[in-house]
Protein backbone atom coordinates (compact mmCIF):
# COMPACT_ATOMS: atom_id res chain seq x y z
CA UNK A 1 0.00 0.00 0.00
CA UNK A 2 1.41 3.44 -1.25
CA UNK A 3 2.40 5.82 2.15
CA UNK A 4 1.23 8.80 1.75
CA UNK A 5 3.85 11.73 1.61
CA UNK A 6 3.44 14.54 3.69
CA UNK A 7 4.22 18.44 2.79
CA UNK A 8 6.99 18.19 4.46
CA UNK A 9 8.31 15.46 2.45
CA UNK A 10 7.38 16.91 -0.74
CA UNK A 11 9.36 20.21 -0.11
CA UNK A 12 12.40 18.02 0.76
CA UNK A 13 12.26 16.45 -2.07
CA UNK A 14 11.47 19.40 -3.83
CA UNK A 15 14.45 21.06 -2.75
CA UNK A 16 16.63 18.58 -2.99
CA UNK A 17 16.00 17.77 -6.75
CA UNK A 18 14.84 20.53 -7.56
CA UNK A 19 15.49 24.19 -6.77
CA UNK A 20 13.02 26.49 -6.07
CA UNK A 21 13.80 28.82 -8.63
CA UNK A 22 13.78 25.80 -11.26
CA UNK A 23 10.21 25.12 -9.33
CA UNK A 24 9.07 28.90 -9.92
CA UNK A 25 9.73 28.28 -13.56
CA UNK A 26 8.09 25.15 -14.08
CA UNK A 27 4.95 26.64 -12.51
CA UNK A 28 5.34 29.62 -14.77
CA UNK A 29 4.62 31.88 -12.07
CA UNK A 30 7.20 35.00 -13.38
CA UNK A 31 4.40 37.20 -14.59
CA UNK A 32 2.13 35.83 -11.35
CA UNK A 33 4.35 36.88 -8.43
CA UNK A 34 7.80 38.17 -7.49
CA UNK A 35 10.25 35.29 -6.86
CA UNK A 36 10.97 36.82 -3.60
CA UNK A 37 7.28 35.90 -2.78
CA UNK A 38 7.58 32.74 -4.18
CA UNK A 39 10.84 32.07 -2.15
CA UNK A 40 9.46 32.99 1.16
CA UNK A 41 6.40 30.72 0.93
CA UNK A 42 8.44 27.69 0.32
CA UNK A 43 10.64 28.54 2.90
CA UNK A 44 8.30 29.19 5.94
CA UNK A 45 6.32 26.01 4.57
CA UNK A 46 8.93 24.05 4.67
CA UNK A 47 9.14 24.81 8.54
CA UNK A 48 5.73 24.09 9.50
CA UNK A 49 5.98 20.32 10.67
CA UNK A 50 3.52 17.62 10.66
CA UNK A 51 1.09 19.16 7.75
CA UNK A 52 -0.35 16.25 5.18
CA UNK A 53 -2.16 18.37 2.50
CA UNK A 54 -0.28 18.68 -1.19
CA UNK A 55 -1.84 22.12 -1.05
CA UNK A 56 0.14 25.28 -1.03
CA UNK A 57 -1.99 28.98 -0.92
CA UNK A 58 -0.16 32.07 -1.59
CA UNK A 59 -1.95 35.34 -1.30
CA UNK A 60 0.13 37.99 -2.21
CA UNK A 61 -0.88 41.75 -1.42
CA UNK A 62 2.25 43.35 -2.73
CA UNK A 63 -0.12 43.73 -5.90
CA UNK A 64 -3.18 45.59 -6.34
CA UNK A 65 -6.44 44.42 -5.75
CA UNK A 66 -7.16 44.88 -9.63
CA UNK A 67 -4.59 42.04 -10.40
CA UNK A 68 -5.26 38.36 -9.63
CA UNK A 69 -2.89 37.49 -6.45
CA UNK A 70 -4.91 34.37 -5.33
CA UNK A 71 -2.59 31.32 -6.09
CA UNK A 72 -3.40 27.64 -5.14
CA UNK A 73 -0.19 25.35 -5.75
CA UNK A 74 -0.22 21.56 -6.08
CA UNK A 75 2.95 20.91 -4.75
CA UNK A 76 2.88 17.38 -5.37
CA UNK A 77 1.87 17.18 -8.95
CA UNK A 78 4.12 21.19 -9.50
CA UNK A 79 1.19 22.29 -10.93
CA UNK A 80 -1.10 26.26 -10.41
CA UNK A 81 -4.40 25.21 -10.06
CA UNK A 82 -6.30 28.22 -9.12
CA UNK A 83 -5.19 32.36 -9.91
CA UNK A 84 -7.27 34.49 -9.51
CA UNK A 85 -8.73 38.04 -7.38
CA UNK A 86 -9.16 38.27 -3.70
CA UNK A 87 -10.16 40.90 -1.74
CA UNK A 88 -8.50 42.65 1.27
CA UNK A 89 -9.66 44.25 4.48
CA UNK A 90 -11.07 47.78 4.60
CA UNK A 91 -8.74 49.34 6.51
CA UNK A 92 -5.84 47.75 4.93
CA UNK A 93 -6.02 50.36 2.25
CA UNK A 94 -8.22 50.88 -1.29
CA UNK A 95 -6.66 49.97 -4.01
CA UNK A 96 -3.70 48.10 -2.67
CA UNK A 97 -3.24 46.63 1.08
CA UNK A 98 -0.88 48.30 2.73
CA UNK A 99 -1.66 48.31 6.26
CA UNK A 100 -1.92 44.70 8.56
CA UNK A 101 -3.09 43.82 11.96
CA UNK A 102 -3.56 41.23 13.72
CA UNK A 103 -5.91 43.39 16.05
CA UNK A 104 -9.52 42.52 16.47
CA UNK A 105 -11.97 44.46 14.69
CA UNK A 106 -9.27 46.39 12.98
CA UNK A 107 -11.05 45.45 9.77
CA UNK A 108 -7.30 44.81 8.09
CA UNK A 109 -5.93 41.77 6.68
CA UNK A 110 -3.32 39.45 9.02
CA UNK A 111 -0.05 38.46 7.08
CA UNK A 112 2.18 35.17 7.43
CA UNK A 113 1.53 31.65 7.31
CA UNK A 114 -1.63 29.92 8.10
CA UNK A 115 -3.59 26.56 8.36
CA UNK A 116 -6.48 25.96 7.14
CA UNK A 117 -9.64 24.53 9.51
CA UNK A 118 -10.41 20.90 9.29
CA UNK A 119 -13.83 21.21 7.37
CA UNK A 120 -15.69 24.36 5.86
CA UNK A 121 -18.89 25.55 7.24
CA UNK A 122 -21.58 28.18 6.42
CA UNK A 123 -21.76 31.42 8.02
CA UNK A 124 -22.75 34.88 7.37
CA UNK A 125 -20.44 34.98 4.40
CA UNK A 126 -21.84 31.71 2.77
CA UNK A 127 -19.93 28.85 2.39
CA UNK A 128 -16.59 29.60 4.24
CA UNK A 129 -13.19 28.18 5.50
CA UNK A 130 -11.49 29.64 8.80
CA UNK A 131 -7.91 30.37 9.50
CA UNK A 132 -5.61 29.46 12.15
CA UNK A 133 -2.65 31.79 12.46
CA UNK A 134 0.45 30.64 13.47
CA UNK A 135 2.59 33.61 13.84
CA UNK A 136 2.28 35.65 17.24
CA UNK A 137 1.84 39.29 16.73
CA UNK A 138 0.86 38.99 13.16
CA UNK A 139 -1.85 36.46 12.79
CA UNK A 140 -2.15 34.77 16.25
CA UNK A 141 -5.71 36.29 16.16
CA UNK A 142 -7.06 34.99 12.86
CA UNK A 143 -9.37 32.22 14.67
CA UNK A 144 -10.93 34.39 16.87
CA UNK A 145 -11.18 37.65 14.78
CA UNK A 146 -13.44 34.85 11.99
CA UNK A 147 -10.81 35.64 9.56
CA UNK A 148 -12.09 33.04 6.38
CA UNK A 149 -11.92 32.53 3.08
CA UNK A 150 -14.88 32.94 1.30
CA UNK A 151 -16.61 34.05 -1.83
CA UNK A 152 -18.03 37.63 -2.73
CA UNK A 153 -19.36 38.89 -5.70
CA UNK A 154 -17.20 42.39 -5.14
CA UNK A 155 -13.92 39.92 -5.65
CA UNK A 156 -14.52 39.78 -9.10
CA UNK A 157 -13.51 41.40 -12.78
CA UNK A 158 -16.36 42.56 -13.10
CA UNK A 159 -16.75 44.62 -10.19
CA UNK A 160 -13.02 46.28 -11.19
CA UNK A 161 -14.47 47.16 -14.15
CA UNK A 162 -17.08 48.68 -12.42
CA UNK A 163 -15.35 50.53 -9.55
CA UNK A 164 -11.43 50.39 -10.70
CA UNK A 165 -10.69 48.04 -7.68
CA UNK A 166 -12.06 45.09 -5.57
CA UNK A 167 -14.52 45.22 -3.31
CA UNK A 168 -13.39 45.07 0.68
CA UNK A 169 -13.87 42.78 3.41
CA UNK A 170 -13.53 43.26 7.40
CA UNK A 171 -10.39 41.18 6.91
CA UNK A 172 -10.91 38.12 5.23
CA UNK A 173 -9.49 36.89 1.93
CA UNK A 174 -12.68 36.60 -0.51
CA UNK A 175 -12.50 35.15 -3.72
CA UNK A 176 -14.80 34.98 -6.61
CA UNK A 177 -18.02 33.43 -5.67
CA UNK A 178 -18.55 31.44 -8.65
CA UNK A 179 -15.39 28.96 -7.84
CA UNK A 180 -15.17 29.42 -4.02
CA UNK A 181 -16.26 26.62 -2.72
CA UNK A 182 -14.22 24.35 -5.22
CA UNK A 183 -11.52 26.22 -3.72
CA UNK A 184 -12.39 25.92 -0.08
CA UNK A 185 -12.98 21.73 -0.97
CA UNK A 186 -9.54 21.29 -1.90
CA UNK A 187 -7.45 23.42 0.36
CA UNK A 188 -9.60 22.35 3.32
CA UNK A 189 -7.89 20.25 6.32
CA UNK A 190 -4.93 21.83 7.31
CA UNK A 191 -3.03 22.91 4.40
CA UNK A 192 -0.85 25.91 4.63
CA UNK A 193 -1.79 29.09 3.38
CA UNK A 194 0.85 31.92 2.92
CA UNK A 195 0.12 35.95 2.54
CA UNK A 196 2.73 38.18 1.80
CA UNK A 197 2.73 42.14 1.49
CA UNK A 198 4.75 44.76 1.49
CA UNK A 199 5.58 45.07 5.45
CA UNK A 200 9.21 46.04 6.69
CA UNK A 201 8.25 44.77 10.34
CA UNK A 202 7.02 41.16 8.98
CA UNK A 203 9.73 40.62 6.37
CA UNK A 204 12.41 41.23 9.38
CA UNK A 205 10.66 39.41 12.22
CA UNK A 206 8.75 36.96 11.05
CA UNK A 207 10.13 32.90 12.23
CA UNK A 208 9.56 31.66 9.15
CA UNK A 209 11.16 33.26 6.18
CA UNK A 210 13.98 34.04 8.28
Amino acid sequence: MKQKISTLFLILYITTLSSTSSLYKKLELKDKMTYDVFKNAIKGTSKIKGKKNDFLTIIDFTKPSTERRFSVIDLKKKQLRYYTYVSHGKNSGKLSATRFSNTPNSFQSSLGFFTTDVKPYIGDFGYSLRLNGLENRFNSNAYDRTIVIHGAEYASKKYIEQMGFLGRTLGCPAIPTEISKEVINLISNNSIVFIAGNDTKYLKESRFIN
